[in-house]
């Protein structure tokens, strides 16, 4: 009966120190009070290319690796633990050969060597418990459950590690169609940018054109040139970010051609998420089983304060002569118990209650600041997301105006009613137009990915069960 008290004090989880609901407002999209709804990576990236090479990064990844290393010590520091609580039985079997000397006198079991000399043999079997404590206060058990709540905090680490991972590949691939439609923008601007090249030398030589416009031209030109070798190497980059996410070579049919094909395929998260899920973000999750192991530390450094009980048992087998081993005389047995506690430890012990409780509080800042920076980062998300759309309409539309404008300013040159400083500003504002809404594409794309990372709700990144659990083991996570 002694053996199930527990000085640990009863763990309360803290109240969440955020809104029951996102903020709301011009910037931020309504949200609905509606139960929360299942999200997978699945559900949010659909275009089968980057399905693929998410598989892949879940399966070669070497920082997954690293930590599922993690979770394989943190289980075998759990087992270590649990161990304790079990008595620990050793079996032993010895024999010994012993010289007397010819001062000693012969003993039955010697063979005798003269002069009062002769050879001693001793032999023994046995099996015996040493030093096994008796947890009457549940100093073990605290300690047990304190490594099995660490052991769970490094499988959210490893959640944690795959839900980035899976927005990196989201990240990585977008940024390389983005780069794909900046280097088909560079193509066709250095295209025009040349064909002006060669209508300005053309009039320069008819002494239409001063020789400042074919300059001008030829600015446009280089530069483009220029943003079209950046480009190039910006997409080998693209690459090589890939390939060290997914952890092997990358198919360059699974590679998106432009900005405008991959965002169509990031989809929206469903409406009605609750901020409740936030307490599945593998963060969250993690400072809460840390916060468990700091409670139950607790009531590890409240149980050193009592006395340690430990037994000790010994049965065995003892005999001058091997033959006569196994005889009922051979046996013996022994018990003892023995009792430890400190008289003057000039206050340590006390001390280590205090650590453990300063510990648990600052777990519980921890837990608190986990969810507090979660919501901060999903709300900010949710931010962007409120006014992306019209951000993008508002680059398209400007697009569209300065594409128009160039066309009506060159066919203006052209005609010799517009001078070729208009033509130039003209291209310069479609070249950058192009570019903006390029960015503001990759943006939405992007923003949406984040919010997947930042709400950390997919189910689907769970660690798999162990195939044989301890006996007392709880399922991990929610």
């Amino acid at each position: 009966m002694l053996a199930g008290c527990s000085m640990e004090p009863k763990y309360v989880a803290p109240a969440s120190p955020v809104p029951p609901s996102w903020p709301i407002g011009d910037a931020y999209l309504r949200q609905s009070e509606a139960a929360l709804p299942s999200v997978t990576w699945r559900d949010v990236f659909r275009d089968p290319r980057l399905q693929s090479l998410i598989e892949q990064a879940l399966t070669n990844n070497r920082d997954l690796r690293i930590a599922a290393s993690n979770i394989a010590a943190a289980r075998a520091r759990y087992r270590i633990q649990r161990a304790e609580r079990f008595p620990e039985v050793n079996a032993g079997a010895s024999a010994t050969v012993s010289d007397r000397g010819s001062s000693g006198s012969s003993t039955g079991g010697g063979s005798g060597t003269g002069n009062g000399g002769g050879i001693d043999t001793n032999f023994s079997a046995d099996v015996g418990i040493t030093g096994f404590e008796i947890d009457l206060f549940g100093r073990v058990a605290s300690l047990t459950r304190a490594e099995q709540n660490l052991y769970f905090a490094s499988e959210a680490a490893a959640r944690a590690t795959r839900l980035a991972l899976v927005a990196d590949v989201a990240n990585a691939w977008l940024a390389h169609a983005a780069d794909a439609s900046l280097l088909r923008i560079a193509a066709d601007t250095a295209a025009s940018a040349e064909r002006s090249v060669r209508l300005t030398r053309a009039r320069l030589e008819g002494g239409v054109a001063p020789r400042t416009d074919l300059r001008q031209a030829e600015q446009i030109l280089e530069t483009a040139r220029a943003d079209l070798a950046e480009q190039r190497t910006a997409l080998a980059q693209d690459v090589n970010l890939l390939q060290l996410l997914v952890g092997a070579p990358i198919d360059p049919a699974l590679l998106p051609g432009s900005i405008e094909e991959a965002a169509a395929r990031i989809a929206e998260l469903p409406a009605g998420i609750d901020s409740t899920i936030l307490l599945r973000r593998p963060d969250v999750l993690q400072a809460e089983f840390e916060l468990r192991a700091a409670n139950a530390n607790i009531g590890a450094a409240r149980a050193a304060l009592f006395p340690r009980i430990s037994l000790t048992g010994l049965l065995g087998l003892a005999s001058s002569a091997l033959t006569g081993l196994f005889s009922g005389g051979a046996f013996s047995w022994s018990a003892g118990a023995n009792a430890d506690y400190p008289i003057f430890d000039a206050g340590a012990r006390r001390a280590g209650v205090r650590l453990s409780e300063a510990q648990r509080e600052a777990a519980v800042g921890g837990y608190e600041r986990a969810i507090q920076t979660a919501f901060r980062e999903v709300a900010d998300a949710l931010a962007r997301r409120g006014t992306m759309g019209e951000q993008i309409r508002a680059r398209t539309a400007n697009r569209a105006a300065a594409a128009d404008t160039y066309q009506l300013v060159e066919a203006r040159y052209r005609g010799g009613i517009e001078n070729f400083l208009a033509s130039l500003d003209a291209q310069r504002s479609l070249y950058a137009a192009d570019r903006t809404l390029v960015a503001t594409r990759l943006t939405g794309a992007t923003n949406l990915v984040e919010l997947y990372r930042a709400l950390g709700g997919d189910a689907s990144l769970q660690a798999q069960p162990v195939a044989t659990p301890l006996p007392d083991e709880p399922v991990a996570g929610r």
